[in-house]
């Protein structure tokens, strides 16, 4: 259902951010973990990746991460580093993907997190960034290569204008950094699975599932894993050991695999593979 105010928040409208809090409240009581998908706005084009989203939320899909292409993805691996030259060549743009967040929040409210590093978002003003993210239904912002330390000044921006910080831990993080991203982080914590870039992979690190219940020991935000889930079987080993998993390039890879026109469909399967759900009736 659509939410009314989305695209022209009031003060009396709710934190954006709040779509994200009902959705792990929801998914605790059902016992649930949740699944969050990342899309590159703009590949294969901007009408596309609307219709992606909507065929995402049908598979199951909790909340979409809208990556925003970029130039010099350091933490992306091959499959999204080249979705972002595509959506580039095409000319999008930070607008184009807050035009996407409005024709997406027309239909649904489902939760959108920006996906994006951070050079994108100061060149575009961090104000500015906050201002149009809110007014375009966007709930949250993930900046991947933005640590606690330097991120007063964006923080502050995004709290102004209703908009949630999503911060990220790593197997190397301290315990004072496990602390400082539960205080920063105001949706949920997106734990990276493992060292090195992103991509679709057959393994998971055998020391994952106890290093996810030490950390979720240590935290009190929900716990997203994201990096290398490609598979059911690990969606299966990973479900109660976190609240959600994130999957990125095993999506943009399908995207990529065929005609733009059956793009859509071929992320949604992604999905219910992922799940284990069965194919949507025709």
């Amino acid at each position: 259902m659509r939410d009314e105010k989305a695209s022209q928040p009031s003060s009396l409208s709710p934190h954006p951010s709040s779509r994200l809090k009902r959705l792990f409240s929801q998914l605790r009581r059902e016992r649930r973990c949740g699944f969050i998908a990342y899309v590159t706005c703009g590949d294969p084009d901007r009408d596309t990746t609307v219709r992606i989203v909507e065929e995402l939320e049908r598979a199951g899909t909790d909340a979409v991460e809208l990556g925003i292409p970029f130039s010099d993805p350091i933490a992306d691996g091959p499959v999204i580093q080249a979705a972002s030259q595509r959506a580039l060549k095409r000319g999008t743009t930070i607008r184009d993907v807050f035009a996407i967040a409005r024709a997406v929040r027309d239909r649904s409210d489902v939760p959108l997190i920006a996906f994006s590093y951070l050079n994108p978002v100061i060149r575009y003003s961090a104000e500015r960034f906050a201002e149009e993210a809110e007014g375009a239904g966007i709930d949250s912002v993930l900046l991947t290569d933005l640590p606690v330390e330097a991120a007063p000044e964006v923080r502050g921006a995004l709290r102004a204008h209703r908009v949630g910080g999503v911060f990220l831990l790593a197997p190397t993080s301290t315990d004072a950094r496990i602390k400082a991203v539960n205080r920063a982080s105001d949706d949920f914590i997106y734990y990276v699975s493992t060292t090195g870039v992103t991509g679709a992979r057959k393994e998971l690190d055998p020391a994952l599932l106890s290093r996810l219940d030490e950390v979720r020991r240590k935290v009190t935000k929900p716990l997203a894993v994201g990096f290398g889930i490609s598979e059911h079987a690990h969606y299966d080993a990973l479900r109660d050991h976190c609240d959600a998993v994130v999957v990125g390039s095993a999506i943009v890879g399908a995207i990529a695999d065929g005609e733009a026109a059956g793009a859509p469909a071929r992320a949604a399967a992604v999905v219910r593979g992922i799940l284990d759900k069965p194919p949507a009736a025709p």
